[in-house]
């Protein structure tokens, strides 16, 4: 079903040929040094292990809108070098990607609970996570429809995760999380060996002399797992608007860029609106849905990008108008940090 789709988008004539390889390589690296700013910047925004929190609000909300902000600027430049119509089909490419990245958001938000991720940790994972979504995106751009043909079955094997996981969120969401209990963990030791605990920031680490991964290696394989699965449903979006390869990659890179920010914005809102684990166990059951639906209706990006929207300003209407008895509704708690946790935590 993608196949047609994007079999012309890899190969089509004239495709990206308006930008030759140094272009690609320097805005490649432009993005990956925009990563690396923001990891540096905020290197210490979450605290250490004996005091851990989420970032400050309003640094999140002026983060978010400056990637945003730099995402729009870059539309000069596809004028400039593209033509008025290229820079209108970038803008529109960028938008559907920014809406369709909020699945990511809030999956990966439901995963670094799922796997306890402790919140010092969480930009690193998320700066590997889309480095790695960004090469894997670059290659099925690239390549074409066949690979993403390739992985389509896996759309229905995580649409069925993500409603089961969103159900047990809103059931059971306050129950705490045993990282040696997680199933998941399970079944990737035996194929790889995997510590009990996190060491750190540590992705590998040695004990015995013998190399082990840590369940910060098994977070980040789940990262790029889900990114590849929402590949399926991204690009084939944009392919639909334009066919340049260039621009493709444009949109993705730059909507997945900003999801640092707003990964803590969202942290923050969870802290600040108590309601909002509902909102977000029915945001992850309705993505589940709309993978599960693919073949049936293909959910145009507004429609997605409007459920979500709701549905939060639902969640934190509802947190406003009854608040928790015992913090008022929470509003400093973004801010004060005591939580330790940005997520809350579904039973493993």
């Amino acid at each position: 079903m993608f196949h047609s789709i994007l079999a012309s988008g890899g190969g089509a004539p004239g495709a990206g040929e308006t930008h030759s390889i140094f272009v690609w390589i320097g805005f490649t690296a432009f993005i990956v040094a925009m990563l690396a700013l923001d990891l540096v910047l905020h290197s210490k925004t979450e605290g250490t292990a004996d005091d851990p929190h989420t970032p400050p609000f309003r640094s999140t909300v002026t983060w978010s809108i400056f990637w945003t902000l730099l995402a729009f600027a870059f539309t000069g430049y596809i004028a400039a070098t593209m033509g008025g119509r290229e820079a209108s089909e970038y803008v529109t490419g960028y938008v559907i990607e920014r809406s369709l990245s909020l699945d990511n958001l809030f999956v990966f938000t439901i995963l670094f609970s799922f796997f306890a991720v402790p919140i010092q940790s969480q930009r690193k994972v998320l700066f590997y996570g889309i480095i790695g979504a960004i090469v894997l995106r670059a290659i099925f751009i690239l390549v074409g429809g066949a690979l993403l043909e390739t992985f389509s079955w896996m759309i229905y094997v995580f649409g069925v995760f993500l409603v089961i996981t969103g159900i047990r969120l809103a059931t059971s969401h306050d129950s705490e999380v045993d990282p040696e209990a997680n199933p998941v963990l399970k079944l990737l030791r035996k194929v790889v060996p995997i510590t009990d605990d996190y060491e750190g920031e540590k992705i590998f680490t040695k004990r015995d002399g013998k190399r082990w991964a840590t369940p910060m290696f098994a977070a980040l394989a789940m990262v790029a797992t889900f990114d590849v699965v929402f590949a399926i449903d991204s690009i084939p979006a944009i392919f639909a608007v334009t066919q340049d390869t260039f621009i493709v990659f444009a949109a993705n890179a730059f909507a997945l860029l900003g999801l640092t920010s707003l990964f803590f914005l969202v942290a923050g809102l969870l802290e600040r609106f108590h309601f909002l684990s509902y909102g977000l166990a029915f945001i992850l059951t309705f993505v589940g849905v709309k993978m599960l639906l693919t073949d049936v209706w293909h959910m145009p990006p507004f429609v997605s990008l409007a459920v979500i929207v709701l549905t939060l300003l639902i969640a934190a209407w509802a947190s406003r108008k009854w608040p928790k008895d015992e913090d008022g509704g929470g509003d400093d708690a973004g801010t004060s940090g005591g939580t330790g946790d940005a997520t809350p935590a579904p039973a493993a």
